[in-house]
């Protein structure tokens, strides 16, 4: 069984994670996967390099994500051309490693972190969606405390994502990350308790 896990931006989606982890969860990370599929001598960075010019890639032939965020961040078109270059190789990366954990813990749910989960496709490939929420004011509270920005420039970010509450309304649970850790870790350790019961039911995915 296969569980995406998702939040928004300064919800608190890498606390649950490792909370998860810490519960002796498997957790395939769509971010590494996303860095895999870019490095160097890989298609995936040679595709880059011929779609956007060799100036995204550094003197040592690595990616170089400031130019190439510079170039997608306002152009969707061009954020589109990235896109169907990364995500499908790092959905393969994600199934390939998934089928090799279940292929020797058949009973065992396994956690994709994923942070856009509900904007792409790979939302059509888990069987259970997971989101870690918490109320705007808690999330623009947070992002301003850890990225250093001024409220304006904090809720450019937030609203730059998909609405929260639309996510929450397309979850099947939801972690309430608002409160303390303590009260998200008790939500966390139900629904690990939950997941693990139901992959055994079911068997593999």
């Amino acid at each position: 069984m296969i569980v995406g896990l998702t939040g928004g931006i300064a919800t608190g989606k890498s606390t649950v994670t490792q909370m998860l982890r810490d519960l002796g969860a498997y957790v395939v990370d769509a971010d590494v996967w996303a860095r895999r599929v870019v490095e160097p001598g890989t298609p995936g960075l040679h595709e880059i390099a011929a779609a956007f010019g060799p100036e995204v890639l550094n003197p040592d032939g690595t990616l170089n994500r400031g130019r190439l965020g510079a170039i997608v961040f306002h152009d969707e078109a061009a954020r589109q051309r990235l896109n169907a270059i990364t995500h499908p190789r790092v959905r393969a990366g994600m199934k390939e490693e998934t089928e090799r954990y279940l292929a020797a813990h058949p009973d065992k749910p396994i956690v994709w972190d994923v942070p856009l989960l509900f904007e792409g496709e790979t939302r059509f490939l888990v069987d259970v969606t997971v989101l870690v929420w918490c109320d705007e004011a808690t999330q623009l509270r947070r992002l301003m405390a850890r990225n250093g920005l001024d409220e304006a420039e904090a809720m450019a970010r937030i609203r730059a994502q998909m609405p929260m509450e639309e996510k929450r309304r397309m979850a099947d649970c939801v972690i309430d990350n608002g409160g303390s850790l303590e009260e998200t870790r008790a939500q966390v350790v139900t629904l690990w308790e939950r997941l693990c019961a139901q992959a055994r039911r079911t068997g593999p995915a």
